[in-house]
């Protein structure tokens, strides 16, 4: 399978999303101005401050031609996975329900947190433990939403880095196609960063996509 990874003026998670996707598949780099998604099965909305989270955090690279062809791919049924920044550019596109507002503390957080999985059954965590250790590096991750949402990752008690409601670190819509998640499974796929536990989201991807290539 291969995974479609798209650079914004602004993404630094961009090369470890990549690096990640390369673990378990094929992987490419998306140009943001470039509407072509290059026959990517998966697009991976990386980490970073895209357009330098100027205005919003997310609102404007929410325009960027490459997310027209996004839209258009996940309306049909195209798996698409926000880290972050990423999650951020999905809720300002509409592709997921809510916002992302400031930390309660008003401040950067940076640390290893552990999140349970509450929906094992999306085509994200299929393949995933109970509970992930995965480090979270944001300043503007607090989950809200008036409306009930389908939460697939929730912080683990005692964990929540951001005053997140509902202890929601991560949510899909409701076709479940498409994530958006705060913590970062990208810099959670080594021995040397402490924790390997970010690889089973991109191989739960690879399983979903092979699955759909031999039906």
């Amino acid at each position: 399978m291969k995974f479609g990874i798209v650079r914004f003026p602004g993404s630094c998670d961009d090369v470890d999303a990549l690096d990640a996707a390369a673990r378990v598949g094929d992987a490419e780099l998306l140009w943001y101005r470039d509407r072509d998604l290059r026959g990517a099965d998966a697009i991976v909305i990386p980490g970073g401050f895209s357009y330098g989270d100027y205005l919003r955090a997310g609102a404007i690279a929410r325009f960027a031609p490459v997310m027209e062809a996004v839209i258009e791919f996940a309306a049909a049924g195209g798996l698409v996975l926000g880290i972050c920044n990423g999650f951020q550019v999905l809720c300002e596109a509409g592709l997921l329900p809510g916002a992302l507002l400031c930390n309660t503390s008003l401040r950067f957080v940076f640390r290893q947190v552990l999140v349970d999985v509450a929906d094992p059954h999306t085509p994200f965590t299929r393949a995933a433990p109970p509970r992930l250790s995965l480090p979270v590096k944001h300043a503007t991750g607090r989950y809200y939403s008036p409306e009930p949402v389908r939460v697939v990752l929730r912080y683990a008690p005692g964990e929540n880095p951001n005053g997140s409601q509902d202890e929601i670190a991560g949510v899909c819509n409701e076709a479940g196609n498409v994530l958006g998640l705060m913590p970062h499974p990208e810099h959670a796929v080594d021995p040397l960063t402490g924790s390997t536990d970010g690889l089973a989201i991109f191989e739960s991807i690879r399983a979903h996509v092979g699955d759909l290539v031999q039906a």
